[in-house]
């Protein structure tokens, strides 16, 4: 038996439940799966861009 990575074996049973159900993918995966995807940098990297787009936002449009 070999030991897999909780996150390998998510990803496996999140695609063999895609396969049995392909209809229920229509709506998109939302914000786990895209945090999934993109990994702790990625998903930081988001949040730094959202953020500075916010402040100047505030700064130039107030």
């Amino acid at each position: 038996m070999s030991q897999e990575k909780p996150e390998t074996k998510r990803e496996k049973l999140r695609q063999e439940e895609l396969k049995k159900d392909p209809s229920g993918s229509i709506h998109g995966g939302g914000l786990p799966d895209l945090v999934g995807n993109l990994g702790w940098k990625g998903t930081g990297m988001i949040i730094l861009i959202l953020l500075a787009g916010f402040i100047l936002y505030t700064i130039f449009l107030n």
